[in-house]
Parts: C-alpha cells; sequence; structure tokens
C-alpha cells in the first residue's frame, strides 16, 4: 500500500494539490482506474499491467466443477 501511495504521489498529484475536494475524487480515481490498472507495468506482475495479470490469471485458472446430487 506505500508503494501505491508514493506511486500516486510522485507520479499524479500535483505540488500544489488539488483546487477542491472534488477534482481530487476525479483525479485519484482517473489515476487509478485509467493508468494505475490499465497502462502501468508492475514489476511484481512480471511488468503487466493489473488488469492484464488478473486477466492472465483467470484464463489460466482451473475451473471447479459443480457436483449435482443424483437421484
Amino acid at each position: 500500500m506505500e508503494r501505491f501511495f508514493r506511486s500516486l504521489k510522485t507520479e499524479w498529484v500535483p505540488t500544489v494539490g488539488y483546487r477542491s475536494f472534488a477534482e481530487d475524487q476525479q483525479e485519484i480515481t482517473r489515476y487509478i482506474i485509467g493508468y494505475y490498472c490499465q497502462l502501468r507495468p508492475h514489476q511484481y506482475n512480471g511488468g503487466l499491467t493489473p488488469n492484464e495479470s488478473e486477466q492472465l490469471y483467470w484464463e489460466n485458472s482451473k475451473t471447479v466443477p459443480i457436483l449435482v446430487d443424483q437421484m
């Protein structure tokens, strides 16, 4: 979590801050959804973005069969 906040502060938040709380919310949401998860590669994910890593996980995960009682 600390790494996330460091990235947010150094990559996105202006040094003078935001003009309003509403602008703050809008820009931080844009950072998380539009940049951090979609475009920014992460070393932990082997250079993939979080969205790419999650997609790969689900593509490679095995499904668990549903057992149905047969009467």
